[in-house]
């Protein structure tokens, strides 16, 4: 479980709405985290599920992790998976990967 950087953000984040199952259909859903990627992001209620990637937590000011967007993309390519056309590891969906040693 990941730790936020501040209570306000743990909050916001952790948020389960009693009437919408899925944080882009509640207007009352402010910030997205994405575990795998390390990123925070502000959600954008157009209907789909877009979000602003932001660096700074708005409540407390404190710098957010770096994207690791990029080298999830270079870990998956690494071991000779697509993921737009092969199954993607279990252990890719969240940040379990971030933990394991990369693969040469």
């Amino acid at each position: 479980m990941t730790t936020h950087c501040c209570e306000a953000m743990d909050r916001k984040v952790n948020a389960v709405c009693d009437q919408h199952d899925d944080p882009f259909a509640c207007p009352d859903a402010l910030i997205r985290f994405s575990a795998k990627f390390q990123e925070y992001g502000l959600i954008i209620h157009d209907g789909g599920t877009s979000s602003i990637r932001i660096a700074y937590c708005p409540w407390c000011g404190q710098g957010l992790p770096e994207s690791q967007r990029d080298r999830w993309f270079d870990e998956l390519e690494r071991r000779g998976i697509d993921p737009w056309e092969d199954e993607v590891p279990e252990a890719f969906e969240d940040d379990r990967w971030l933990a394991s040693p990369p693969q040469g």
